[in-house]
């Protein structure tokens, strides 16, 4: 990513564009040299696609930010369904939301998959570029930019990943346990909230005044890792959510190692 965005700014490309080996992920560069990934890519997308299918829902993975959820359903006013990780469950979960009747248009992770029901829902990153390339082409008749469509987007002032290695061998049953503790843990924080309707792992919206955000923890479904993702909206509010979080985690230091 780094190349590509030096290599838009140098030869003063409208775009850059950048895929994984089997071009299933894809990824591109705004004519500042600016990376369109994750949760721009995915604003990107659903603003291009709520154009023609309003009121659509948009299946994401489950660390997708709040700003992103704000901006599909409140500017776009489409619906967000943030559903478990893994490219197979969120395009398996946009085909089911579809056959329910439910219009259900793009499946996307912020690793880059995505997949439209356009395409047959196809885990292809050459097919979400050409859409890209399209919108360009419209934009530049328009005398405007690509990512003129996501101005409004609020992203985090900071976000962190963390992963903790589980050292017991029953890592599913073990992380089962961290995670019911969390559960009332959190219910005894102020300013803390545990976020409904969530399909993996604990996310907890942290909306104490020193906070402002947001943190998920979930257990990888094949690894004996914890993963923890923590986004805040102002400064010093990660180090102050993880400050909290850390006092309840140290509870399980003689099982739980914190990776570096």
């Amino acid at each position: 990513m780094q190349s590509i965005c030096a290599a838009v700014v140098q030869h003063q490309a409208d775009l850059g564009l950048i895929f994984d080996t089997d071009v299933d992920r894809s990824a591109a560069v705004d004519e500042h040299g600016q990376a369109i990934n994750r949760n721009r890519l995915i604003a990107l997308m659903a603003a291009i696609l709520l154009k023609d299918a309003p009121g659509a829902t948009i299946v994401t993975d489950s660390v997708t930010s709040d700003g992103l959820t704000d901006f599909i359903e409140q500017q776009l006013q489409g619906k967000h369904h943030r559903f478990k990780r893994g490219y197979k469950n969120i395009i398996n979960e946009a085909i089911r939301l579809n056959n329910q009747g439910v219009l259900t248009p793009l499946a996307i992770e912020t690793s880059g998959h995505a997949a439209l029901k356009d395409n047959y829902f196809l885990d292809d990153g050459a097919y979400l570029v050409t859409q890209l390339l399209i919108e360009l082409a419209k934009a530049k008749l328009q005398n405007r930019s690509l990512t003129s469509l996501i101005t409004t987007l609020q992203e985090p002032v900071k976000e962190q990943e963390c992963r903790f290695h589980i050292l017991q061998p029953d890592f599913q049953h073990y992380g089962q346990q961290v995670l019911d503790a969390l559960t009332h843990y959190v219910a005894k924080q102020p300013g803390w909230r545990q976020v409904p309707n969530n399909y993996e792992g604990i996310r907890v919206a942290c909306q104490a005044d020193d906070e402002q955000g947001w943190f998920l923890l979930r257990l990888s479904l094949h690894d004996p890792v914890l993963a923890l993702n923590v986004e805040s909206n102002i400064a010093g509010g990660v180090d102050n959510i993880l400050a909290r979080l850390m006092t309840f985690m140290a509870e399980f230091k003689q099982d739980l190692t914190l990776a570096s």
